[in-house]
């Protein structure tokens, strides 16, 4: 939830912040501010809604100064509005803030019986007060910072400006992503990368509990009670124009487009096709570990939670564990039986999921050992985890997952044969075969995209619809999840997934004219049983998209469109399968005229439980 920007160097702030708003926009679009610092005197701008309406205020009433923080929001306290917007001001100290402030209410009151007014509906502003309350009592801008930050109880990452003190920055978190930019004689700090990228690849990543104080000349870092911390720049690969939309009209398109690249990242150097090996750098469980697990959990949210429904079939099949895959939020309410011989999986494309995190720290309370599968490099998840597995998807913009998600299959089959090869359940030769499969995924990727002419056509057809339906057995079942996740996502559509044996169990009296089924349908053990399902919603008028690796199936009887991708082996078919549904979603969205980026009310990390 929300993007916070700041900046103090010698250059004009503005621009510099506005730019990095742009890169942080899917991370909340309720509303944006900025403020600067020019010649002692603080300037705010705000303005409700998406960062073009900022954008056009600025243009109209410029703000100068040479440090500057900013903020895209994502509503949770308070509702939407211009006055609700960061950065918020209290006596000349200004905050912009990620996370929620769990005791606002306690500490608000308190500050109103010391004589203070808050304007906002948010819990925010309470961080401005509460510096300021501090300020009177030392008349130290930084100390009193570290004394309002130790109050708050919740999750923050915060950036704040003083008039008292105008040549500072000060920036800290506690539960909420911060990253910190380190340039030449100039300083950045954001809640993600691609917001600092166009200006500096050298990037240092703040802990939970640190805090960082930013002069023009240097920087200090420290936790929060003062002790020193030294910290060492990490090199980002990833470049600037990886996180532009090239020439593509949306994120999504050119994100669901880089999936061949993505999958190939995910591969390279990972693999000995020859000797039937996976060499997972960072995964950090050795051999006798491995050997000696009696279960596995699966944790993650939204997306990556259908990528754990497909890992368990893999790992079940290959490894013969038990697994279970849980729902983050869900995860450590019901005490989950985790000790040292249990090995708990979290997937997250953010690697800052709150739920995901809140999770982490359940399984390593009870002794277990914990792998993340995540594509943010030194996200909070990857650090925390005994062992990480990096997707390697480069920034994914869009809010809908489309390259995260398919790269985590990549990264779960990856973990699934090199765990099979280490337990004795797959011998070299079954490995090289898989990994054979494996190597030619991308070109079968691409060549799945060439579907989509024929998805755009059949959305036109689709588009006005008010209900969907999608089917599929085995691992295909998540698939159909994940489907119908991306059409209500950004077309705003109703759609629901089910196993297609339930069918006959409830959503069968949904079927008429008006009701799209979408059926996945690989050739495999199943796709008579998933044939016959495609009959029964035929009887009933109803309307079937078929998606299948076989032209010469029968299905063109059974369904007013087939789309037909190429063939591959079982454990991947979820790969290929979730391309065309991908395309269907992003075509009715676009047709039916919606955000498809930026969908209402969602975020593209959620930072807040």
């Amino acid at each position: 939830m929300c993007g916070i920007v700041g900046y103090i160097g010698p250059q004009e702030a503005t621009p510099i912040v506005l730019d990095g708003l742009r890169k942080l926009e899917y991370r909340g679009y309720d509303s944006a501010g900025i403020a600067t610092l020019n010649q002692g005197k603080i300037n705010i701008s705000r303005a409700e809604g998406k960062l073009i309406n900022l954008e056009k205020k600025l243009h109209e009433k410029p703000l100068t100064g040479q440090t500057g923080i900013g903020h895209t929001r994502w509503a949770t306290h308070g509702r939407p509005s211009e006055v609700n917007a960061h950065p918020h001001n209290a006596g000349g100290f200004v905050v912009v803030h990620n996370g929620i402030i769990e005791n606002y209410l306690d500490l608000k009151n308190q500050l109103r019986e010391q004589g203070h007014n808050f304007i906002s509906e948010t819990d925010t502003e309470i961080i401005a007060h509460l510096v300021e309350q501090h300020f009177r009592d030392c008349g130290d801008f930084e100390a009193a910072v570290r004394n309002a930050l130790s109050d708050v109880r919740g999750a923050y990452a915060v950036a704040i400006l003083s008039d008292k003190e105008p040549g500072k920055l000060i920036a800290a978190k506690q539960g909420s992503p911060l990253v910190v930019g380190q340039g030449q004689g100039e300083y950045f700090v954001a809640s993600d990368i691609p917001a600092m990228l166009s200006h500096t690849r050298e990037m240092i990543f703040l802990e939970d509990g640190e805090l960082v104080v930013f002069t023009a000349e240097r920087m200090d870092i420290t936790t929060l009670d003062g002790t020193p911390v030294e910290k060492a720049p990490k090199t980002i690969t990833w470049s600037p124009v990886m996180a532009e939309k090239d020439g593509y009209r949306h994120f999504m398109l050119k994100e669901i487009y880089e999936q061949p690249r993505a999958i190939a990242d995910t591969i390279a150097g990972r693999i000995r096709e020859d000797h039937g090996e996976v060499f997972l750098e960072g995964l950090n469980l050795d051999d006798a570990t491995l050997k000696g697990l009696e279960r596995i959990y699966i944790v993650a949210c939204g997306t990556s939670w259908h990528a754990a429904l497909v890992g368990k079939f893999m790992i079940e099949k290959h490894a013969r564990i038990p697994v279970e895959v849980d729902i983050a939020s869900e995860f450590r309410y019901r005490d989950p039986l985790v000790n040292e011989r249990t090995l708990t999986i979290l997937i997250s494309q953010s690697g800052e999921t709150a739920d995901t995190l809140a999770a982490l720290r359940e399984a390593h309370g009870k002794a277990g050992k914990v792998l993340a599968i995540c594509n943010v490099v030194e996200s909070s998840i990857a650090r925390e985890s005994d062992g990480v597995i990096y997707t390697h998807a480069g920034p994914e913009i869009g809010v809908a997952s489309t390259k995260a998600f398919t790269t985590q299959l990549i990264a779960l089959y990856l973990f699934t044969l090199h765990i099979g090869r280490v337990r004795g359940l797959l011998d070299q030769e079954a490995c090289r075969q898989m990994l054979g499969e494996l190597i030619s995924l991308p070109r079968k990727v691409e060549q799945c995209l060439e579907l989509d002419e024929a998805i755009e056509k059949a959305s036109h057809g689709l588009m006005h619809v008010q209900d969907f339906l999608y089917l599929g057995r085995g691992n295909q079942y998540p698939i159909a999840l994940e489907g119908a996740l991306k059409l209500k996502e950004i077309s705003y559509i109703h759609a629901e997934g089910y196993p297609a044996g339930e069918m006959k169990h409830g959503p069968i009296a949904l079927i008429d004219e008006q009701l799209p089924v979408v059926v996945i349908a690989p050739h495999n053990e199943t796709f008579e049983k998933v044939a016959a399902n495609m009959e029964e919603v035929q009887a009933r008028g109803g309307r079937v998209v078929a998606i299948t690796d076989q032209a010469e199936t029968g299905l063109a009887d059974k369904a007013e469109t087939v789309l037909v991708v190429p063939q591959t082996i079982d454990d991947l078919m979820p790969v290929l399968t979730t391309i065309p549904l991908q395309l269907l979603s992003y075509h009715i969205a676009v047709l039916k005229g919606t955000d498809v980026d930026q969908p209402r009310n969602l975020a593209k990390s959620v930072t807040v439980e």
